[in-house]
């Protein structure tokens, strides 16, 4: 057995890839790929951590998202006490790899599988045999879960053959496969996480840009002033968003035949996705309505300054009327020297 750990973060060092890479590795050549996905290979390489060798092939996805993939293996897996030793594994890969900001913030995922290759029995029985410690692995936690906590983590099952099974959590995944065979689920995990980090950004996004409206409109008293420029730079960034979601909710519809399809039809149940898509949906509808509200007002605003000018105006008018009135009626005398 093998452990697989990857972690996805926001990559702010855009890099261009001279030749566009595609997603590779899906079983059965499905006729929908995700090549929407820009791949910019960012190398691999072998590391020391607690004497354990780590092999480490890092990918940037889309200009926007770092995906990293480490493996290494520990032994007595299932050990209680491996815990310990993996966590320090695992932390020290996110100090190495992910900037402190991300880190301090949490904007970030993290997601361990386990890889399984040789086993005696049927995937399904030997899943159940050893039940409570899959759950362990998976929650990374000592605990001992009850029947039906142990049920909901082991529940999502999807079978390519008899003897191939992968199990999917949001926290983890079991993918047991004769001869290693695990790209193929391993680059549906590695979507499945990114799709999930950029609905995170794009709501950490949209909560900032709100946090700036309630600043600039409601909390600064003088926030008439500079308007014009405030809502184009929020209008750009809406658009900046919105064109963001339709990326990342179009990419979720390119995964084709029927086990990737079926596999990640249950990544994308376990990960929360349809949620997370549809809490961004909402915030993006309910940030559109504010938007138009603040410009309702301000063209309210602006109506009223110009009814304002324009009764001023009149009222110049008239007062030059009226002394032209007098003066012609000789009520004004005009002194000259």
């Amino acid at each position: 057995m093998e452990i697989c750990y990857l972690i996805a973060f926001p990559d702010e060092e855009h890099k261009i890839a001279p030749v566009k890479e595609s997603i590779k590795g899906l079983k059965d050549a499905p006729y929908f790929q995700p090549v929407d996905i820009d791949l910019v290979s960012l190398g691999d390489e072998t590391i020391l951590i607690e004497g354990h060798a780590v092999s480490v092939v890092r990918h940037q996805y889309d200009e926007y998202v770092q995906m990293i993939e480490a493996r290494f293996t520990l032994k007595d897996l299932f050990d209680p006490s491996m815990l310990q030793e993996r966590k320090k594994i695992e932390n020290a890969l996110q100090s190495k790899y992910i900037p402190e900001k991300f880190r301090q913030s949490e904007l970030f995922e993290e997601y361990t599988v386990l890889l399984v290759d040789e086993i005696k029995q049927s995937p399904d029985k030997w899943i159940d045999k050893n039940a409570l410690d899959i759950s362990r692995f998976i929650r990374s936690q000592r605990d001992t879960f009850d029947k039906n906590e142990i049920a909901e983590i082991l529940g999502s099952r999807t079978r390519y053959s008899d003897a191939e099974l992968t199990l999917v959590d949001w926290e983890g995944a079991v993918i047991i496969a004769p001869n290693g065979d695990y790209r193929s689920d391993i680059v549906l995990l590695k979507i499945g996480n990114y799709q999930l980090l950029r609905y995170r950004m794009l709501d950490d996004s949209i909560e900032t840009l709100l946090d700036k409206i309630n600043e600039s409109f409601f909390e600064n008293k003088r926030r008439v002033r500079a308007t014009r420029g405030l809502m184009r730079q929020i209008a750009e960034h809406k658009l900046e968003l919105m064109l963001d979601f339709e990326r990342t909710e179009q990419n979720l519809l390119l995964i084709g035949d029927w086990y990737t399809a079926k596999l990640y039809e249950a990544i994308q149940s376990e990960l929360y996705l349809k949620d997370w898509k549809e809490s961004v949906r909402t915030k993006l509808d309910n940030l559109e309505n504010i938007v138009q509200t603040i410009k309702d007002n301000l063209s309210v605003s602006w109506e009223n300054l110009m009814d304002r000018v324009q009764l001023a105006l009149w009222m110049l008018m008239l007062l030059g009327y009226l002394y032209l009135y007098f003066l012609d009626a000789g009520w004004i005398v005009v002194t000259q020297r």
